[in-house]
């Protein structure tokens, strides 16, 4: 299977890059092919709107990382969406990638993926992350794309909160079995 992961936290040892790490050890351990794109670290402009990509049938007019990501993306099986918590949602720079794929939302859409949310959050109250939640089941409906599970770290301020918790294990395993 191939796997894309899509991580959304500009702390390249933070809570949900152990996550990420845990779940792609589990997938790689499994045989799965994996590509991570780390999208705080990589230059993605955000989607202006223009639909040349769309209405005039051409390639987006950025020329950056999301010509590389695109390809994967497309060609994967299973998308991950590892991040931590921003005001009730997902980090900017994450949000730049989702809005970008509405350059190939058909090819997206006819692929049938499944995807997975891998997510931490300080506070340890389920009710901070159904935003998110909502907006993620809202992605997966809009594209046809099955829900493969989620790892919600609530409660996990630090990575040493979260590496005394059962989260890292969930996502490894969740990697193991996708």
């Amino acid at each position: 299977m191939r796997i894309t992961v899509l991580t959304g936290s500009p702390h390249r040892k933070g809570t949900s890059a152990l996550l990420a790490d845990r779940f792609i050890a589990g997938a790689e351990e499994a045989g799965h092919e994996v590509f991570r794109f780390d999208a705080a670290f990589e230059e993605v402009r955000p989607c202006l709107g223009c639909g040349k990509c769309r209405i005039a049938g051409e390639r987006c007019v950025h020329r950056d990382a999301m010509d590389v990501l695109l390809p994967r993306l497309v060609a994967a099986d299973l998308v991950v969406f590892a991040m931590p918590l921003y005001y009730f949602g997902m980090p900017a720079s994450l949000k730049a990638v989702v809005d970008r794929f509405y350059s190939v939302n058909y090819a997206l859409m006819e692929s049938r993926k499944r995807a997975v949310l891998l997510v931490t959050a300080a506070d340890d109250r389920e009710e901070t992350i159904v935003p998110l939640r909502s907006h993620y089941q809202r992605i997966l409906s809009y594209l046809s794309w099955e829900d493969a599970g989620v790892v919600a770290a609530l409660g996990c301020s630090s990575r040493m909160n979260l590496e005394r918790t059962r989260y890292p294990e969930q996502a490894y395993q969740l990697g193991r079995c996708c």
